[in-house]
């Protein structure tokens, strides 16, 4: 796909001040994504291209174990063009087969969380139509996909093995001492219903041919987190996947080409990692060094052990480093760039990792519908402070008055709208989600803020979570900064809630850092000089953790429900 050459103009700002070497004009690649890893793995099939705890597989192995898995899909389980396959995996060697398995095979991928509640997957269940399940053995994961399997939701079950991904003196001490937390598939009331994964890998079956329309086929329905209302499946297809890597790919300038090692800490079956974490490396003979879920010493002796030099993170990952006296500044020696997406990066953060860490710290940003990333700050060179970058290539965006959609110039603030390559196709069976998603052909992306003369864009905060008070704007963010000025603050949330004089009124959930005290009456005299009247918290409330996604990302979703919970009569916003 060529894209039109522009000019640098008052439309794309950016283009003229682009780092050195970076066009917006791409050819992008559209390739599906599982002949580019393909192509990949046949280019060095001896190299390392997953380390999971020590134990690793060559991009050889990988391509072997796709294949096999896409022809036994297609053979014992008919999986095809339209098909649905969930996944329900952490971060091991099994997820990467099983993705691009699926996709070789001509099938849909359908991430599943596996901290998600059984009511909350079997509503993704139901919605996608997927009558198989890939999932581990690992009983917390397990019995989940029991429970789908039992209540009819799914048909068939394809288990993992788990200690099979570890070393063998680490899977050897694993099967004896961690038994009991492995799942007794022979005594599973679904067990007619489940294959295990070496039984369909020993067939080495060979997948039949499957022809791509990259622009119509769906290569993964990813359901967005469902802060507000049920999660919908957006539908992104194989060139929309494939967009995204080639933007990265290029905006990186070689940042995911060996010798890079990139750390999968953020889970595949989050849009950012699927991308960043390993498409785009693994697409590129790159190594990826997983960890199943982040553990501060397990993630620094990452580091100490490969050299890893990319860490693609949330800024609760960062503040953990930044903020962790355990942390060395040696232990971080190799890192070279950490890429910061999911959440805003507050100033604090960025400055108690710079104490950590001499490595380029870029934000970025993106959402699911846009397969996910947007904006990013360069990746080889500073860029200006608080800013989540500029548009990648062959990405164009405007701003627009939140009340009249009106467009608005630099320095106003409006919400973001998107159009490019890597922009979803809708949203699987929901045509009112799709009207409320796109505004004259630019998807809306929820989020308000502004671009400056020099194409840099500024986020304020989400348009749901704008709190109205007394007819002015109040961004919950700007409190939130406040607050993590603060020397005894170490996490907060604000959320709007309803006031009987001013409409709402902004409340503040804060978590204190440990062995560090303060009031509320404290905190609401510190925030008199930085924050205007109308801004001041009515109520802080202090907790001793704040509800988090599974990725880090803070989630209000829950401080709402508990809020008007213990106000009743009020529902929070």
């Amino acid at each position: 796909m060529d894209m039109v050459n522009p000019e640098p103009g008052p439309l794309r700002p950016w283009i003229a001040n682009y780092p050195e070497g970076i066009r917006w004009d791409i050819t992008i690649d559209t390739r599906p994504v599982h002949e580019q890893v393909l192509a990949g793995c046949a280019k060095n099939p001896s190299a390392v291209a997953l380390d999971f705890l020590g134990g690793t597989t060559s991009f050889g192995e990988l391509a072997k174990s796709i294949i096999a898995l896409a022809g036994a899909l297609q053979h014992q389980f008919g999986i095809g063009k339209g098909s649905r396959v969930a996944l329900m995996l952490p971060n091991t060697p099994f997820y990467p087969i099983a993705y691009y398995a699926v996709l070789r095979a001509g099938g849909t991928v359908v991430n599943c969380n596996p901290l998600y509640t059984v009511p909350e997957l079997s509503h993704i269940m139901a919605n996608a139509g997927a009558e198989l399940m890939i999932t581990l053995d690992l009983k917390q994961i397990f019995d989940k996909a029991e429970a789908l399997a039992a209540s009819g939701h799914v048909k068939s079950l394809v288990v993992c093995h788990f200690p099979e991904a570890l070393p063998l003196a680490k899977r050897v001490l694993y099967s004896i001492a961690k038994r009991k937390d492995l799942a007794d598939l022979k005594r599973s009331p679904a067990r007619d219903r489940i294959t295990t994964l070496n039984k369909l890998l020993a067939r080495r079956e060979t997948p039949d041919a499957v022809v791509i329309d990259p622009e119509r086929d769906i290569a993964v329905q990813q359901y967005t987190g469902g802060t507000t209302g049920l999660p919908k499946g957006a539908l992104l297809t194989h060139a929309n996947i494939s967009a995204n890597m080639s933007q990265i790919d290029k905006w990186g300038c070689e940042l995911f080409y060996p010798p890079s090692k990139v750390v999968a800490v953020l889970p595949f079956f989050h849009i950012f990692a699927m991308t960043a974490c390993m498409n785009v490396p693994l697409c590129n003979g790159t190594p990826v060094i997983m960890l199943p879920r982040f553990e501060l010493k397990a993630l620094l002796d990452l580091f100490t052990r490969t050299k890893a030099n990319v860490l693609p993170a949330v800024p609760t990952l960062l503040a953990a480093l930044g903020r962790s006296s355990p942390v060395k500044p040696e232990q971080l020696a190799s890192l070279q760039v950490a890429i910061s997406g999911g959440a805003p990066l507050s100033n604090e953060v960025r400055a108690q990792f710079s104490t950590k860490s001499k490595a380029l710290l870029a934000e970025g940003y993106g959402l699911t519908e846009a397969s996910p990333v947007v904006c990013c700050a360069a990746l080889r060179v500073p860029s200006k402070p608080m800013s989540i970058g500029m548009p990648l290539p062959a990405t164009d965006i405007r701003f627009v008055d939140v009340d009249s959609g009106e467009l608005v110039g630099p320095g106003v603030d409006g919400e973001l709208q998107v159009k490019g390559p890597q922009v979803m196709v809708g949203y699987y069976n929901d045509p009112e989600a799709d009207a409320q998603a796109f505004s004259d052909g630019w998807l809306r992306t929820g989020d308000v803020g502004h671009i400056d003369e020099d194409g840099y864009v500024f986020l304020v905060d989400r348009i749901k979570d704008l709190v109205i008070c007394s007819g002015f704007n109040v961004y919950p963010r700007v409190i939130e900064e406040a607050l993590l000025t603060h020397p005894a603050v170490e996490e907060t949330s604000v959320i709007g809630a309803p006031d009987p004089y001013r409409g709402e009124a902004p409340v503040a959930f804060v978590k204190l850092q440990s062995g560090q005290t303060a009031t509320e009456a404290e905190l609401k005299h510190f925030l008199t000089d930085r924050l205007n009247k109308i801004e001041l918290p009515r109520e802080i409330i202090f907790k001793d953790e704040l509800p988090k996604t599974l990725i880090g990302k803070l989630s209000k979703k829950e401080l709402r429900a508990e809020y008007a919970k213990s106000h009743p009569g009020s529902a929070s916003k």
